[in-house]
């Protein structure tokens, strides 16, 4: 999803929608725009805007969790690489073929992951050649006393769990953000900047307020639907940690 175009879209509409509450407010008798009609308005409005803004926290939480959620995976991810390397580094020149491969499985998934060129997408799908070449790695070596066998158990351990990281990014790749609440809740902010636009006086002033709060309110959709791509856009999930480790494998 387009996260630029889609809250240019919901600015748009919500442009729209004062301006048709301008226009409504000029063809509306008098007397639907007495005190106790207005005070009747504002208590509907009062209630609409209490459900919006819910269903506006709620979303954003729900978009927070499910970023944050990736970004400590990806830490966890970074922390098990590096001891997985030590593991294998502890292990003796026996791992250097597993070592060596390792290091070749982790550069490609970074690559993939935080692609370099502007506009490549970020591609979460691991390479099970790759995965499968270092866990038959680590799996034919061959312990001469204790020490390394508990390593290599450690290590199988932990080249199983990096595995089951991967494969718990690509699960939760699909969009945590329901479209049709997303959809409903664009539908009850017309509502409120249409009776806004109704009850205010017709000046500059007014327009211009209600054109900063739309402005915001698409900045709380853009916020929302980059959270829920964490790997694209502008808020993506920063590549330090995995950078630092990869830096750290190549000395």
């Amino acid at each position: 999803m387009n996260t630029t175009l889609s809250a240019l879209i919901v600015f748009g509409c919500l442009v729209g929608a004062v301006l048709c509450g301008r226009s409504l407010r000029r063809v509306l008798p008098e007397d639907h725009l007495t005190a106790d009609s207005r005070d009747t308005i504002k208590l509907a409005m009062g209630l609409v805007a209490t459900m919006t803004a819910l269903v506006l926290g709620l979303l954003v939480s729900s978009a927070k969790g499910a970023y944050d959620t990736k970004r400590s995976e990806v830490i966890q991810m970074a922390a098990n690489i590096a001891f997985l390397d030590r593991l294998l580094s502890l292990y003796g020149p026996e791992a250097a073929e597993a070592r060596a491969s390792f290091h070749k499985a982790v550069q490609e998934a970074v690559r993939q992951m935080w692609p370099g060129e502007t506009g490549v997408p970020a591609q979460l799908t691991p390479n099970t050649q790759a995965g499968n070449a270092v866990y038959t790695a680590v799996q034919d070596l061959s312990p001469h006393d204790d020490t390394q066998r508990k390593l290599k158990e450690q290590a199988t351990t932990l080249a199983t769990g990096l595995g089951q990281l991967r494969s718990l990014l690509v699960a939760q790749a699909a969009a945590s953000i329901s479209i049709p609440m997303l959809i409903i809740l664009v539908s009850w902010l017309i509502v409120i900047f249409l009776g806004f636009s109704v009850l205010a006086p017709p000046n500059a002033t007014v327009i211009f307020a209600l054109m900063i709060s739309a402005l915001a309110v698409a900045g709380a959709i853009f916020l929302i639907l980059e959270l829920d791509q964490p790997f694209a856009g502008l808020i993506r999930i920063p590549s330090q940690p995995m950078v630092n480790v990869l830096s750290h494998l190549e000395k």
